[in-house]
């Protein structure tokens, strides 16, 4: 079968460290923490009152503030990151065939503040339940697929992905499938999370799974060292916009990157835990590459999922380390992680774009907040404290997520 090639043509953020990818960019080069005290809600009586929230948010220039009701803040961000990826692509809607671009748009948790409103606030208010009439609306984990292609009449493809930390990669491997079997010529893609809430953060906090490194938010996200407690919540979104190759070189669209490969395993050993030597991970990266036809010497950077737990910031390393041999010390490994913290279902796209950015510029962002070497990691190079410049042709994002779901997608460098 002759697949099509697929590229990356357009990029839009929205996360604790930036509202725009340019502001997302610098702000990983230069090192900058996105953790704070919670704003969203009262959190004095938490394990964990600190998170990465986004900052200065403003839906207005979007939708008007009666259209905004109808839809949980996930659904905004992802409606925020969207608009900016489809302006930065080019695409010219108004002369594209809309039923060739679809929309494939992730969330591991969807309208988690909106059930929490619904159900412990408007339902309990005395005498019968009631509830809004927008609470289902608000809550599924599909509705902003649906949300942003109805914004801009598109008629391909549409759906969402769940598969908890994964499922914005999951959203692109998918993307990547469909474009190569010309089931579509382009597509809006990513993840949007909103889930710094009182059940968000009490839900982690009763599997401590998360820092609870109230003296010092700051640092609390601390991939690889030996002093990490958890990981910190983050929120915001992610979106690309991934394109057939020759649809994007017969319009003339500014290319940043191509997609080369994915893999996709299960664990199939814990509901949380990694497998302790990281075979699902190691196996993810070995499909990602083994379909993208690029050897393991040409690797040269590796975006981790990096979480800052105690488990799983061992057997990924590991997982590096048994397929990669002596080449797995000249691959600049890092965690934007450390900088944003953890988007669960929108880490994927928010850290795709990282490494995309990291190809297109031939510069790896740091991993920060390392004080302490973790003797159970193996010596790599985690690109501590300060962003790196070299060459960066072939470079892979990792993400994995509870229930032992693993995607690993290989991006390479664009040549014609």
């Amino acid at each position: 079968m002759n697949l099509k090639r697929v590229v990356v043509t357009g990029l839009g953020s929205l996360t604790p460290i930036g509202n725009t990818v340019p502001d997302y960019w610098n702000a990983l080069l230069t090192g900058v923490s996105g953790a704070n005290f919670i704003t969203h809600f009262d959190a004095q009586l938490m394990k964990t009152r600190f998170a990465c929230e986004v900052k200065g948010f403003d839906i207005l220039p979007f939708m008007d503030r009666k259209e905004s009701h109808k839809y949980d803040l996930y659904t905004q961000y992802g409606v925020v990151a969207s608009e900016e990826a489809i302006k930065d692509s080019g695409l010219d809607l108004s002369t594209e065939d809309k039923d060739r671009i679809g929309v494939i748009w992730a969330s591991g948790i969807g309208g988690i503040s909106s059930f929490e409103a619904g159900c412990f606030d408007d339902a309990q208010r005395g005498g019968a339940p009631r509830f809004s009439p927008f609470f289902c609306i608000q809550m599924i984990s599909d509705i902003c697929a649906g949300c942003i292609s109805i914004r801009h009449g598109l008629r391909g493809p549409n759906y969402g992905t769940v598969s908890a930390c994964a499922s914005s990669a999951n959203a692109i491997v998918d993307a990547f499938n469909l474009i190569r079997l010309n089931k579509a010529s382009a597509f809006v893609v990513g993840g949007s999370e909103a889930a710094v809430s009182r059940c968000g953060i009490g839900g982690f906090n009763a599997m401590q799974a998360l820092s609870t490194r109230n003296d010092s938010p700051e640092t609390a996200s601390r991939p690889f060292d030996k002093d990490r407690d958890g990981f910190v919540m983050g929120e915001g979104a992610g979106a690309l916009v991934l394109e057939e190759y020759e649809h994007a070189m017969a319009r003339g669209a500014r290319i940043y990157a191509e997609v080369k490969g994915c893999g996709l395993t299960a664990d199939a050993y814990h509901i949380t835990a990694p497998h302790p030597d990281g075979i699902g991970a190691r196996k993810a990266m070995e499909l990602a590459l083994e379909e993208g036809n690029i050897p393991l010497s040409e690797i040269d950077h590796i975006n981790t999922h990096g979480t800052s737990t105690p488990l799983g910031d061992i057997s990924e390393p590991k997982a590096i380390e048994a397929l990669f041999g002596t080449h797995a010390k000249e691959i600049s490994i890092n965690s934007t992680k450390s900088m944003t913290g953890h988007l669960l279902g929108a880490a994927g796209a928010v850290e795709a774009i990282a490494t995309v950015l990291a190809i297109n510029n031939d510069i790896v962002p740091p991993t920060i907040n390392h004080f302490t070497d973790d003797p159970a990691i193996p010596s790599l190079d985690f690109t501590f404290g300060k962003a790196k410049k070299r060459s960066v042709n072939f470079a892979m994002s990792n993400t994995f997520g509870f229930g032992g779901h693993n995607v690993s997608i290989a991006f390479g460098k664009f040549v014609k």
